[in-house]
């Protein structure tokens, strides 16, 4: 008689992959077959207790959290994709979407799929350079969406890269003595040098003289992150070599790209460890400012962090990073979430991120709704780049973290928020935006008919017709 188990197909997939695992691997980690893990898997073969007990056993994961139903996570996407305006007209009531999470899992995934590649050949076709002329094939490679898409798929999260750089927190016992690691370790000696020596560097490694040159005007947080990046290219640059391979990149651009981005991923998990991260930022109700204090971080750095905290069986809330310069220019994009976003900048104006820089240094934040009725919470605040002392030019930027709004109420910059019955209605951009009343557009929207305006002008930029 077969013992009695639950179905959890997807979540046993799910699982695997975020842990970049094949099914012989995870069949060797349980004691058992691979065919049985791929039945298991296709919700063919219910996962037993004693299956769930040797699950928890190897990967550390929340039985709770585990077991709940796989589709609760699927049904609010599903409600959230036939309030699309190209689906509005056809009337799929709740009940429906409920069945097909429930009795079709993996053609819900699936058509998750589809309507987030959809969207974003909206998105692609509404900020399209007119780069097709004469003479031209069409864009040139674009080596930073690579890279972007490639940290999406994975959700932000190396989990492997976490519990390496634990164990060598663990050896820095708390200590953050970077400095005296490294010559330990490595016999590399830390200099802090002047600028004018550095000659455009921030951080130069001379083998020679067995010396790390770091510029004397970094501030605090920075030159720790600049020592922990050369650790993650002294003791883990295979890893990262091997992350990166996954890419399949077809351009070196793009694979230099994702191997900066892996180290600085690395390196923050040396001075962040996911564990003790994870534990502050759920008794500090996710504070950035305090967080970034606890541990010697800046507010980018903290914020930036934030968004890889999604190992699997210690997940927590799953953010969206973006960072913008006063034009609008989206120089850092990181989406765990599923907010979405302007390609290459000209993104809502209604949205603070673009209003940070009348208030610099302020922490503003702000309750969102798209026009499917998807609600967001923001927070967002200026952060400067560059070197410290008189005269010396800086960057400012600002700087939004935004997650669901399911998640909020575990931030403590949402706690009794005035704005929470009524947030700001915003739009990906005015090309993809419907709401023909906004003051604020700048662009009509794609496959709206503008009225004449020979005998009344609108107050909107804008008129439109009703059909």
């Amino acid at each position: 008689m077969e013992k009695q188990g639950v179905y959890l197909g997807p979540r046993l997939r799910r699982l695997r992959r975020d842990l970049g695992l094949t099914q012989a691997d995870m069949a060797s980690d349980l004691d058992i077959s691979p065919s049985y893990v791929a039945l298991m898997e296709g919700n063919q073969r219910p996962v037993t207790a004693e299956t769930l007990l040797r699950l928890a056993k190897a990967y550390k994961i929340d039985f709770s959290e585990f077991t709940s139903d796989p589709a609760s996570e699927t049904v609010p996407k599903l409600q959230s994709l036939v309030k699309d305006p190209i689906l509005a007209d056809i009337g799929i009531g709740t009940v429906e979407v409920a069945d097909l999470a429930h009795s079709f899992p993996n053609l819900a995934e699936a058509l998750l799929r589809l309507h987030t590649a959809y969207r974003e050949g909206q998105v692609a076709l509404a900020d399209r350079r007119h780069d097709t002329g004469p003479g031209k094939s069409g864009a040139a490679p674009d080596p930073v969406a690579a890279v972007r898409n490639f940290l999406a798929t994975r959700r932000n999260c190396f989990p492997t890269i976490d519990a390496a750089c634990e164990k060598l927190a663990a050896k820095l016992d708390g200590t953050g003595e970077l400095a005296k690691y490294l010559k330990e370790r490595h016999g590399v000696l830390v200099r802090r040098m002047p600028a004018s020596i550095m000659t455009n560097s921030l951080r130069r490694l001379d083998w020679h003289r067995k010396e790390l040159l770091i510029d004397d005007t970094l501030d605090a947080a920075s030159y720790r992150f600049q020592l922990a990046q050369q650790i993650a290219y002294l003791e883990f640059d295979d890893d990262i070599g091997a992350i990166v391979a996954e890419g399949k990149f077809e351009e070196e651009n793009a694979r230099r790209l994702a191997h900066r981005s892996i180290a600085s991923y690395c390196a923050a998990a040396i001075i962040m460890p996911y564990a003790a991260f994870a534990k502050a930022a759920d008794s500090k109700r996710y504070d950035i400012e305090a967080l970034s204090r606890l541990f010697s971080t800046s507010f980018e750095q903290t914020a930036h962090r934030l968004t890889t905290m999604q190992k699997p069986g210690q997940e927590r809330i799953p953010f969206f990073f973006l960072k913008v310069d006063p034009a609008g220019n989206v120089s850092k994009r990181l989406n765990s979430a599923s907010f979405p976003f302007a390609r290459h900048g000209g993104g809502c104006p209604l949205w603070t991120v673009h209003q940070a820089f009348a208030t610099p240094r302020k922490l503003r934040t702000q309750w969102l709704e798209l026009p499917d009725g998807q609600r967001f919470f923001s927070v967002a605040r200026t952060v400067s780049a560059g070197r410290g002392g008189y005269g010396v030019p800086t960057v400012e930027r600002s700087v939004a973290l935004v997650c669901e709004a399911q998640y909020a109420e575990r931030m403590i910059y949402a706690e009794d928020h005035p704005q929470a019955s009524k947030p700001t209605e915003i739009g990906i951009s005015c090309r993809l935006c419907q709401r023909t009343g906004c003051t604020s557009r700048s662009e009509p929207p794609i496959g709206r008919q503008m009225l004449a305006d020979n005998y009344r002008r609108t107050e909107t930029p804008f008129g439109f017709t009703d059909s």
